[in-house]
């Protein structure tokens, strides 16, 4: 294959953007979808699964392209996909609710929330390493651990002090909307 035929194009570039533009939004919401952990929480068969995706979803993208050109563009738009709903999450809080999750409260005052754990997709077993991981022996001596959005697990220990502040949030208005 001579250089033109490699960085050449062989499919209208628009037609690559419009390709790779609908499947990012497709396996985004597909994964939202499924439950899938976040990063800090992946299993070795997320990764296999997320691999996958990336080579399944490849020829959907660029089509019968196979240049470098095809690939750079492919590429290009998923990162301002990317972008665009990272810009649209921060402004739009519905949505990051949506597409980022929401923390889980995984155990209270010592017990295990076992309806709450299968629902983050974790086991007891799981819950039970982060608390070990943070100090503690058991869980009793946990108040509360929380799934955050960002895949870890937050230990609150059971003898930790309460703040009480005073915080005035501005999204919501007394009343409603």
């Amino acid at each position: 294959m001579d250089a033109a035929g490699v960085f050449g194009i062989h499919a209208p570039l628009l037609e690559i953007v419009y390709r790779s533009a609908v499947i990012y939004v497709a396996v985004v919401v597909g994964m939202r979808l499924t439950g899938n952990r976040q990063l800090g929480q992946m299993t070795p068969f997320d990764l296999v699964l997320i691999l996958l995706i990336a080579n399944a979803v490849q020829n959907a993208m660029v089509g019968s392209d196979v240049t470098i050109l095809g690939g750079v563009v492919a590429a290009g738009t998923l990162l301002v996909m990317n972008r665009i709903v990272s810009w649209v999450v921060e402004r739009v809080p519905r949505l990051r609710g949506a597409l980022e999750g929401h923390t889980v409260l995984l155990l209270n005052d010592g017990r295990l929330l076992e309806d709450q754990i299968r629902r983050a997709g974790l086991s007891d077993d799981l819950v039970l390493q982060a608390i070990r991981e943070h100090g503690f022996d058991t869980a009793a001596d946990v108040r509360m651990a929380v799934l955050e959005i960002d895949g870890t697990i937050s230990i609150v220990p059971i003898n930790a002090q309460t703040v009480r502040t005073r915080h005035r949030v501005r999204a919501i208005r007394p009343g409603g909307n």
